[in-house]
């Protein structure tokens, strides 16, 4: 048994956080990974990178989830939220160092937290509406610029926004959702990642199954089929006697009569676009040409799961029903205005058009190689993401810095108002949050310690300064990283959705606290099997 005490978790962490903390930023730099089978993976984005590392420390794999968490329900600032954990659970360790109880800690952190929340949605934050559509290509361009399609922004960011809002659903509550996967992101090698498109309609990377198929089809009625529609073959270990030799021809008639029964099924329903994930044998293919139909073979499971959620079908996987018959009834069909074949660079692709449940839209991604494409897919993602956030909160906060260092004053000065010794937690808590403005200037290779010290300057004025005062637009202050000096950030265009600096202070928090609750970590080890020799002596 091995008893690990206070120290080793906060180096595990510490040790996490500091893999990903030269990664943070418009500047930040990429890792390279590569695994035990040889496969490369280049990224910045800190859930991709940590999800591929092996961590032993219990703690550490914490740190793991808290990336991945933040990952799922916001998309973006998953860096940032370990780093910020980091170095809360580091001033913890000092403030404990100093016999002051966890508890009293804790306490101290969560009144914090409460607090910077509170102000971060009360006095920083700013409605999306009054920015307009500008708002999302700026939160769309902040969340891209640590990414490798940073440099193309002007591109991807009004790209990303049209997607998000092609896709614009309303619910049942009468919600408005903006679903992140309706957007339909294809990869295609070569030209260069400016060549990139945003196709209206969802995009199938496959090719109709024969050539004598139309390739357009107005008004069409989708079948979505997880069947095998190839001459249906007697299962393993099926015998069949016969004592009559022409039985068998009847026999081989009868096979490929089961599956053109079922493809008369499928088209007497009023199908005309048929997509399945598995084979259709040339016997079936004339029968679809004959109808005038469109049938796409081999598609991907999730791609038809999506169609069929767009076009209001079902994806079928047998035609029996409760009787033991085989029927299909119109109402497991989808519609689309058109589904057509188009030739898209180099590639044919399918695309529906016109989707009656749920909009789609699709993005396809050009580039030299996987890795880049694989890195350029993430960024989109944490992107797409980032503008939901934004649509469906609708405010945001402005970036570079100006979040934390509102914070780190504000609390600040909170602290010594508080009559009990939570006062020093929290201002270890106003303390630990300046870590992101300053490596965000470390990794600029910009002077930290100077340019912090000008931001802080700053946001002192701005929440000292009475209402009215023209010194109130301070608050709005961050990093210009590329020119090393302090900016307004909002007319900069460097916005962040107020969810996402809420999400990931309270889940930095919770992380941090988790882990301070815990005094000793018991281990049991394995037991030691004695070596017995193989041959028995």
């Amino acid at each position: 048994m091995s008893i690990f005490g206070r120290d080793q978790k906060f180096i595990a962490a510490q040790s996490i956080a500091n893999i990903i903390k030269s990664s943070l930023g418009p500047l930040g730099l990429d890792k390279m990974l590569v695994d035990n089978v040889g496969d490369v993976t280049i990224s910045n984005d800190g859930a991709t990178i940590l999800s591929l590392l092996e961590v032993e420390h219990p703690a550490g794999r914490i740190f793991v989830d808290l990336a991945q968490k933040q990952d799922k329900e916001v998309g973006d600032g998953t860096t940032s939220v370990v780093v910020i954990a980091a170095e809360l659970l580091r001033r913890a360790n000092e403030l404990v160092k100093m016999k002051i109880h966890p508890t009293t800690i804790i306490t101290g952190y969560r009144f914090a937290c409460r607090e910077a929340v509170k102000f971060m949605t009360e006095q920083l934050s700013i409605k999306v509406d009054a920015l307009g559509r500008e708002a999302l290509i700026n939160c769309a361009k902040t969340s891209m610029s640590s990414k490798i399609i940073g440099s193309d922004d002007d591109l991807f960011a009004p790209m990303a926004v049209d997607a998000m809002l092609a896709v614009k659903t309303i619910n049942n509550r009468g919600e408005t959702k903006y679903p992140v996967k309706a957007v339909n992101v294809l990869k295609a090698h070569g030209k260069s990642a400016r060549e990139s498109i945003f196709v209206k309609g969802y995009a199938l990377n496959c090719t109709v199954a024969s050539q004598a198929m139309k390739t357009r089809i107005p008004n069409a009625k989708i079948a979505c089929l997880d069947m095998n529609l190839q001459k249906t073959r007697m299962h393993m270990g099926v015998h069949i006697v016969i004592d009559d030799p022409s039985q068998l021809e009847d026999i081989r008639k009868r096979e490929s009569d089961i599956t053109l029964e079922r493809v008369r099924k499928i088209l007497a329903a009023g199908a005309n676009v048929i997509l399945t994930t598995k084979g259709i044998d040339d016997l079936c293919l004339k029968e679809f040409v004959e109808a005038g139909a469109m049938a796409v073979r081999r598609c991907k499971k999730e791609d038809l799961k999506r169609i069929a959620k767009a076009t209001g079908a079902t994806l079928v996987s047998s035609l029996a029903n409760l009787e033991g018959d085989e029927t299909f009834e119109p109402t497991l069909l989808g519609t689309a205005e058109e589904v057509v074949q188009e030739r898209i660079s180099d590639d044919e692709l399918i695309l529906v058009k016109g989707t009656k449940v749920v909009n789609s839209s699709s993005i396809i991604l050009r580039g030299a190689n996987d890795y880049m494409l694989d890195e350029m897919e993430r960024a989109l993602h944490d992107t797409l993401s980032i503008i939901k956030r934004t649509l469906e909160s609708g405010t945001v906060v402005p970036g570079g810095g100006a979040v934390e260092t509102a914070l780190n004053i504000y609390l600040e000065n909170f602290a010594t108002t508080l009559e009990s010794r939570e006062q020093l937690a929290m201002a270890e808590f106003a303390a630990a949050l300046l870590v992101i403005p300053k490596q965000l200037t470390v990794n600029a290779a910009k002077d930290a310690t100077d340019l912090v010290a000008k931001l802080r300057s700053y946001h002192s004025a701005a929440q000292n300064a009475p209402t009215g005062d023209r010194k109130k637009v301070f608050m709005r202050y961050g990093l210009d990283l590329l020119k090393g000096e302090v900016r307004d950030n909002v007319t900069a265009g460097v916005l962040e959705p107020t969810v996402s600096k809420v999400r990931s202070l309270k889940s930095a928090f919770e992380a941090a606290v988790s882990l301070l609750r815990i005094d000793d970590a018991i281990q049991c080890a394995p037991e030691q099997k004695e070596e017995r020799d193989p041959h028995g002596h």
